[in-house]
């Protein structure tokens, strides 16, 4: 009961700042995968899910800037955190900070708050100021592929609207094209595909870099990804940055924000609103 009680408390510590304006500044859509098994090349699967820290740490800057949060997931079901994220070294160390996050995470997610994609795109997509999309692998599973992702990123980049995925969040990105699917497909098969009218080809952007996947991927004693994400979005166009690994890195190219790795979550928030602020000048007025 005392840890329920306190994990209550952590959680209305985080969700206090999303009620401490009269107003929200604007609404930040929050696009989450609804899978937690991630296949690999043998057909095994992994526990998988969002990265606590890249969705924790952002959105906890959001809601202190103002902004009011929507999570979506493409089937409308509750987002899992990943099990290796809930660890204080993504939290400089610190248990209780984790802890609060994590609180704040659980609120932001619980059931009655999630909305599934087709509820999101038939209400409009005009309500919102940008999109944010934590990493971890489960993205690869029914994100990237995903049609209707396609639909709602073509949407944003139209507009101009702040855009910011983090870590392996960016291969999201692969889904505004013709096909995303057929090319999804190619990279499985270790197939040269050329992606079908991609709408962030030539953008500078950042991703998990190989380097971070190979540590990775060796730690799976012998199973292999199904694909690097990396290599997939410079295959497909993107004009690849990257840090030296584990060091934080965010690229901003136009209307997108991309962060590196879990440790570029602080950096992607400052971008991010930043962003978001100057998109919404009216309203921040």
């Amino acid at each position: 009961m005392k840890s329920l009680c306190k994990s209550l408390l952590l959680g209305l510590a985080f969700a206090i700042s999303a009620t401490s304006h009269a107003a929200p500044k604007g609404e930040v859509l929050v696009l989450l995968s609804s899978e937690t098994e991630m296949p690999l090349q043998d057909g095994k699967t992994l526990p998988t899910g969002y990265y606590l820290n890249e969705f924790g740490g952002p959105a906890d800057a959001l809601l202190r800037a103002g902004y009011q949060l929507t999570v979506a997931t493409p089937k409308g079901n509750q987002p899992k955190a990943d099990p290796r994220s809930i660890d204080p070294v993504y939290f400089a160390g610190k248990a209780g900070e984790m802890r609060r996050i994590q609180g704040g995470v659980e609120s932001l997610t619980a059931p009655d708050h999630v909305r599934s994609l087709a509820e999101v795109m038939k209400s409009g997509l005009g309500r919102y100021d940008g999109v944010f999309i934590p990493g971890r692998h489960a993205g690869l599973i029914d994100l990237s592929n995903n049609p209707k992702v396609g639909q709602l990123l073509q949407h944003f980049h139209a507009q101009g609207k702040p855009t910011a995925p983090i870590c392996r969040g960016p291969i999201a990105l692969l889904a505004a094209q013709d096909d995303p699917g057929s090319y999804e497909q190619a990279l499985v098969n270790s197939r040269l595909d050329q992606a079908r009218n991609w709408a962030y080809s030539g953008y500078r952007m950042t991703i998990f870099s190989d380097a971070e996947e190979k540590v990775f991927e060796d730690s799976l004693k012998g199973e292999k990804l199904r694909y690097y994400p990396a290599k997939a979005m410079a295959q497909a166009g993107g004009q690849m940055q990257f840090a030296d690994a584990w060091q934080p890195k965010v690229v901003v190219d136009r209307e997108l924000i991309t962060g590196q790795n879990p440790f570029s979550d602080h950096a992607l928030a400052t971008e991010f609103i930043k962003s978001l602020n100057q998109h919404c000048p009216l309203i921040n007025s």
